[in-house]
């Protein structure tokens, strides 16, 4: 209900586009894989097999896709997405970046799974810079489950990336007769098709069979307006996720940093906390050059810089809205610029 009256009270400043606004805009489909290209083991079962329909099946399976817009397809990896990892990641930033430097497309969408959907979304976010839409898709039932909802998000992520009224919002995720910005985008449930929520905010816009529903633009910093970027990269900084829990042990902390950690995201319970031990070693860690951020576990809110921490003394970061998965994402491409605490506190004030 909460969700329902929120988005309600956007309808004010709502912006609307048809199916018909675009179609002759090129579009290109970039597949990798996911639930929304899997196939069940056997009619009737929940097993299935991610990636297992290629980019030109997904394409041929949704009625008057083709009336939307110019499609065509590429298959860059064939994956379940909790297998994706940096040097996909870098592999598909810039082919990404090559099809939006190309004239020949207007806009760019990307089918993948959902388990690390927000995390590969935000990062394209930040290291592709064109005013062209970008689409991420998925699903939550495989192509061949009784009512797959794989077509549906595709034709809508489909309209949303031929419309013009998508330019300059950077990447957005299509799900569930919804569109929402990378940044604020999250996976809310294991299984059900709802699952995708801006949990501190609203979504971007809201689709119905390809009319999609234009909400405000989104604040920060993204797109043509971030200074990361993949060109030369060949691997990203380690980062992991530590999570946080009563009598939270150091171990894993040294752990981290022995095998090359050079940031830490902390998964904190409530307001980015943990256990005095962790927070002390985290503090050593931190003086050694590891940038150590505070993140929650809670799935939503704002983690305030020198909220029950002393984050100034300790030389932490404070993640904001950003979740651990995205705070990690964010950590590594600041850390490909500087390991200064107060200038990545910056990257998280303003991305």
């Amino acid at each position: 209900m909460r969700r329902f009256i929120f988005t309600l009270g956007l309808l004010a400043s709502v912006s609307f586009g048809s199916v018909a606004d675009a179609q002759s805009a090129r579009v290109r489909i970039v597949a990798t894989g996911g639930t929304i290209a899997g196939a069940q083991a056997k009619a009737g079962e929940y097993g299935y097999k991610a990636g297992a329909f290629d980019v030109q099946q997904l394409i041929d399976a949704v009625p008057n896709l083709n009336k939307l817009a110019v499609i065509s397809g590429e298959q860059v990896v064939k994956i379940g997405s909790q297998d994706m990892n940096d040097e996909v990641w870098l592999k598909l930033a810039n082919r990404v970046n090559a099809i939006l430097n190309s004239p020949d497309y207007d806009g760019v969408v990307i089918t993948h799974g959902t388990d690390t959907l927000e995390e590969t979304a935000y990062f394209l976010s930040l290291v592709t810079h064109s005013d062209k839409p970008i689409v991420m898709v998925a699903a939550m039932r495989p192509a061949t489950a009784i009512s797959a909802d794989g077509p549906g998000n595709l034709y809508n992520a489909v309209a949303a990336a031929a419309s013009p009224l998508a330019r300059g919002r950077g990447v957005l995720i299509s799900l569930n007769d919804e569109l929402d910005y990378a940044r604020n985008a999250t996976k809310t449930n294991a299984t059900r098709v709802q699952t995708f929520a801006s949990v501190n905010r609203g979504p971007a816009a809201l689709a119905n069979t390809g009319t999609i529903n234009w909400f405000a633009p989104l604040e920060k910093k993204y797109g043509r307006t971030s200074v990361f970027s993949v060109d030369g990269l060949t691997s990203l900084p380690r980062v992991d996720i530590l999570y946080a829990y009563p009598n939270m042990s150091v171990d894993l902390i040294d752990a981290a940093v022995k095998n090359g950690a050079k940031g830490l995201v902390i998964a904190g319970v409530g307001a980015g906390n943990m256990t005095e031990p962790a927070l002390n070693r985290l503090a050593e860690a931190a003086k050694a050059g590891v940038v150590v951020v505070r993140s929650t576990r809670t799935g939503s809110g704002i983690i305030y810089r020198n909220n029950e921490i002393d984050d100034d003394k300790m030389n932490f970061v404070a993640s904001g809205e950003l979740n651990p998965g995205k705070s990690r994402v964010l950590l590594q491409l600041a850390l490909t610029k500087t390991a200064d605490p107060r200038q990545v506190q910056q990257y998280f004030d303003q991305y």
